[in-house]
């Protein structure tokens, strides 16, 4: 592997892409350090000190690569861009005009592309107003006794400086992410995401090792890399299993020439939904508690909300994400891959499954084989989505726990994608790849 990456350098015109990838995430871990104007710096490294934050704002500042809590200008992260193209994608099941661009190809891709972008720019206003407006109250460090001094000017145009800055360090995001895309090696959202999580690795570990006590920490410490290594290979055993639908093309005439007859099939993967479940479930669950933070009620409804779903670690909280994450798998999967839709597909080009009749036989097999598949790829992905919250318990470690939930598997499926585009790029050097 170490060959190959050499041979990857060696290369002039991969080096270059494989540089200004580096390059570009380096330029977006410094924008995650400076801090936006009008917050008072060293009341937020005090709050970050003596709070631990949950729920979607851990989330989102999972992505950000805590980037949220120090409320640096891209402290929004690529949240907003991964909630739009989730919205886009919902939209064009139900709207007519966004399926017929999906349609037609290239172009109406492009034109979702667009659309992905203005509403990337609505979210990010909204979502930085929240969480200015959340910082101002205090309520982003509950329980911090500087929170009220985090935001010290809190007059609308020093709050509408802070949403502007935002909204313009999501944008910027948004561009570098591009960029990578179109001059670098794999998906720039992707790869952001992924220098996010991982940046968060090194002080998740050493937390664990300071909060520990067995050898001084050092026990915690090597038990958790133990358990990372566990997860990590079942990660990538599940993320690359899939069940291959074997399709037959019979043969056509077309003047004197025979064409078709070939074999292929389709891939059905056993987590076909990948971490949206999860981030579905996260989202859904801080409605509750959000609720009762805004009202500030007391009712008994109020009080049940507080013991049971402000906690990780509570058995109600850890069952309801699990049951939410195996019915939104099921939900995305539904809404992305449409059997009848592949089974027209099929039948128009004179495409058949063995023993299976085209038409609507064909679309009720691949449902039955996808819902088959699916049970277990939903079970997969609410025992990992878990994992963090019995490390709360047995290690004490926070929620962003760097070995489970949406971190692994983005991490994992983001490095197995880009090695693997790496690799192909070899391949057509005829050099040998990494995956062997």
């Amino acid at each position: 592997m170490l060959s190959a990456f050499a041979r990857a350098f060696q290369t002039p015109d991969l080096r270059k892409k494989l540089l200004f990838t580096l390059g570009i995430m380096v330029i977006f871990r410094m924008g995650a350090h400076i801090p936006v104007p009008g917050v008072d710096f060293v009341a937020v490294n005090q709050c970050i000190k003596e709070t631990q934050t949950s729920g979607l704002f851990g989330l989102v500042n999972l992505f950000s690569g805590n980037a949220l809590l120090q409320l640096t200008i891209f402290a929004l992260g690529i949240m907003p861009y991964i909630t739009a193209s989730i919205i886009l994608q919902l939209l064009t099941v139900v709207i007519p005009r966004l399926e017929a661009l999906k349609k037609e190809g290239q172009a109406g891709q492009a034109k979702i592309t667009q659309y992905t972008r203005y509403l990337t720019i609505a979210l990010a206003v909204l979502q930085g107003t929240g969480i200015v407006a959340t910082a101002s109250s205090g309520a982003l460090f509950s329980g911090c006794p500087y929170a009220n001094q985090v935001v010290p000017d809190q007059s609308i145009f020093r709050i509408a400086i802070m949403v502007i800055t935002m909204t313009a360090g999501t944008t910027v995001i948004m561009w570098l992410g591009e960029l990578i895309t179109d001059r670098g090696i794999g998906n720039g959202m992707s790869i952001l995401i992924f220098t996010s999580i991982a940046a968060g690795f090194p002080g998740s570990m050493w937390a664990i090792k300071e909060s520990g006590t067995l050898l001084g920490g050092w026990g915690e410490f090597f038990s958790v890399i133990a358990v990372g290594i566990v997860v990590v290979g079942l990660v990538i055993f599940v993320e690359q299993a899939q069940r291959r639908i074997p399709v037959q093309y019979a043969k056509r005439m077309i003047g004197r020439r025979a064409f078709g007859g070939t074999s292929t099939y389709i891939p059905l993967k056993v987590n076909q939904a990948g971490v949206i479940p999860v981030i579905f479930a996260s989202s859904l669950l801080y409605i509750p508690a959000l609720v009762v933070q805004l009202t500030n009620s007391q009712a008994g409804w109020a009080t049940w909300i507080r013991s049971n779903f402000v906690r990780g670690d509570h058995p109600v909280y850890m069952a309801t994400y699990f049951v939410l994450i195996v019915f939104f798998a099921f939900f995305y999967v539904a809404i992305s891959f449409n059997p009848e839709e592949v089974a027209d597909n099929m039948k128009k080009y004179g495409g058949f499954i063995p023993g299976i009749r085209a038409g609507r036989p064909t679309a009720e097999y691949l449902n039955y084989v996808l819902t088959r598949i699916t049970w277990p790829g939903s079970f997969y992905l609410g025992l990992i989505a878990l994992i963090p919250m019995i490390a709360l318990v047995a290690f004490g470690a926070n929620q962003n726990f760097p070995f489970g939930g949406t971190s692994v598997l983005i991490v994992v499926g983001v490095g197995l994608e880009t090695v693997k585009q790496i690799e192909s790029q070899l391949q057509q050097r005829n050099y040998e790849g990494f995956l062997r």
